[in-house]
């Protein structure tokens, strides 16, 4: 009993902590904010699968969904994702800091799941980003095992393939699975890199093969850096995890002394780890941890020092653009500080007398980060949450589906939305994704009132066909360029588009037909690459789904009568959470 209980307590605390920050996102509907857009059907297209014109920023997240939203619908398919990725990372961070006192790990729950990294990168819509940092301490728990140094466990292969669904998660996923694998045998390491080249294979070949450019605008990493919050420098506000570039999605919180307060506590209870584990506290892979740690924290601070030769970077070489967002990397932070936290709260409950003052301690302390930033409670206040699209967008899509031959464009053409119908929270232009045809979207950003160029060459051709003289004009260029079809959306500020051409749905939603247009299709050797990449990630999949089945094993006797699994280093984990069972009294 007391066993089960101690296994279900973090997942418990972590399941409570994720509905707080989902709330209304929970509810029916869609959660869209900025740049996390979920739809009905995500169709297989050319951008899905990494041929568009475009920079293939949502590679390989977009694809995965438009196969697993066949099986589950788009709606429920958010809310398993969402969920599943906050309850996984708050278990990943307790797993972590298995070692330690249930106390300890309830701790690490909260800084792990509690932070603005995870409040604001929500709210931003990087789903794919909070995944791959989710899968960050379950990576460095499953590559410290004690195992056959030669073999790859058989956890590490799906935790890469989750880990890399964006480009930024890539990275954070291949740095922290490098660094704790360290130096093995030739056979673990070629294992490895194999599985990290896979799972990132559709990024980076789409990346390397896209007639976008392959530079980025220089401005994009000034409006991106890593920016001031309230009281704190952007280096002080990063050590908290914070230091986010867009002002809207801070929490109000964190402008004042409650932030500092905050970071103040993070970072003494880290000194005091640092402390005892210097008097002989053991912390496996701490070298890795603090690798890990430099580059998040030290990435943040050079955006926020010198954006411009980050930009200079971005500009003249290929991929410099990754980098561009000063805090994306901060994730790579947490771990070592998780581990360092939950080795201070240990110092602090072997010093009181009994097991009730011990969990009356523990509690408050898993509850600090709550009291110090409430404002991303419910979906940041209700921020977040799910609505429904109007029955025009059906409409629409349904009038897409016949139209002739050629590619659709969304107008306004802009990159962000602030629709009526979403409580007017910007949110990056659905019908992108929701049309189920190819459509060409705005790629240039507005950030504070400063203009991010586009690297879509694409998109550049059919602003200028916008810009042609009269309707008439307009639309051949737009049909010269490969567009068929033309959807509308009437909103407040943006002026109307005359076209000519034959309006089948008319409304708050409009939809002209131009006309049969040749849209451009990827040269073969880009398809033949993009075919190879493909081949490569689904071969770490299968090498993944075969590896489950293999190591399905029974429940054994452990030691004590208690029942768990063998891991793959031969250590009884708990069933729950994979959480080692040699620990220290319960609190």
């Amino acid at each position: 009993m007391r066993g089960s209980l101690r296994r279900a307590t973090p997942v418990a605390w972590a399941l409570v902590l994720a509905v707080l920050l989902l709330g209304g996102a929970l509810g029916p509907g869609y959660a869209l904010s900025y740049d996390m857009v979920w739809v009905p059907d995500l169709a297989i297209s050319r951008d899905v699968l990494g041929l568009g014109t475009a920079q293939p920023r949502a590679l390989p997240s977009d694809a995965v969904v438009a196969a697993l939203d066949e099986v589950v619908g788009g709606s429920l398919l958010q809310k398993l994702v969402l969920l599943g990725m906050l309850v996984g990372a708050g278990c990943g961070f307790a797993a972590l800091v298995g070692e330690r006192s249930l106390g300890a790990r309830l701790v690490a729950v909260t800084v792990g799941m509690w932070n603005p990294y995870v409040a604001e990168r929500l709210l931003l819509g990087h789903w794919p980003l909070l995944i791959g940092y989710a899968v960050l301490p379950w990576l460095v728990v499953a590559l410290r095992g004690g195992g056959d140094p030669a073999r790859l466990p058989r956890r590490v292969l799906p935790l890469l393939v989750l880990g890399s669904l964006s480009a930024s998660a890539g990275l954070m996923t291949a740095l922290v699975a490098l660094s704790v694998a360290g130096r093995r045998p030739r056979r673990h390491t070629v294992l490895l890199l194999a599985g990290l080249l896979g799972a990132n294979a559709p990024w980076v070949v789409a990346g390397m093969s896209t007639p976008a450019s392959s530079s980025s605008d220089p401005v994009g990493a000034v409006v991106f850096a890593t920016a001031d919050e309230g009281l704190m420098s952007g280096p002080v506000a990063a050590l908290s995890f914070g230091g986010v570039w867009n002002a809207d999605v801070v929490p109000g919180s964190r402008l004042g002394i409650a932030g500092l307060v905050l970071t103040f506590i993070l970072v003494s209870a880290a000194a005091a780890g640092i402390v005892r584990v210097r008097r002989g506290t053991h912390v496996p892979h701490l070298g890795a941890l603090a690798v890990c740690w430099t580059v998040g924290w030290g990435s943040a601070v050079l955006s926020w020092a010198a954006p411009e030769a980050l930009g200079w970077l971005g500009e003249h070489f290929p991929g410099g653009g990754l980098v561009r967002d000063g805090s994306r990397l901060l994730g790579l932070a947490v771990p070592l500080v998780v581990v360092l936290v939950a080795v201070a709260v240990d110092g602090v409950l072997e010093r009181l007398p009994d097991s009730a003052s011990r969990v009356v301690v523990a509690g408050v302390l898993a509850l600090v980060p709550l009291t110090l930033m409430p404002d991303a409670i419910w979906g940041m206040q209700g921020r977040l949450v799910a609505v429904d699209y109007p029955d025009a967008y059906v409409d629409a899509r349904r009038a897409v589906a016949r139209a002739p031959a050629g590619d659709a464009l969304s107008l306004p053409f802009e990159s962000y939305r602030t629709p009526a119908w979403n409580g007017d929270r910007r949110v990056l232009d659905p019908l992108g994704r929701y049309l189920g045809r190819d459509t060409v979207v705005n790629d240039v950003l507005i950030v504070s009132g400063r203009s991010v160029a586009g690297e879509d060459p694409r998109a550049a051709v059919v602003r200028r066909a916008l810009e042609a003289g009269g309707a008439r004009e307009r639309s051949a260029a737009l049909r010269a360029a490969g567009i068929s079809v033309v959807v509308a959306e009437s909103i407040v500020g943006y002026p109307d588009v005359d076209l000519v051409g034959e309006q089948v749905v008319d409304g708050d939603l409009s939809v002209t037909v131009l006309g049969p247009a040749a849209a451009p299709s990827a040269p073969t050797g880009r398809t033949a690459a993009m075919a190879l990449a493909w081949a490569a990630w689904l071969a770490v999949l299968l090498a993944t789904l075969a590896a489950l089945v293999r190591g399905r094993r029974g429940p054994v006797e452990a030691r004590g009568g208690a029942t768990g699994v063998i891991a793959d280093d031969g250590e009884p984990v708990d069933d729950a959470a994979g959480i080692v069972t040699q620990r220290p009294t319960d609190w």
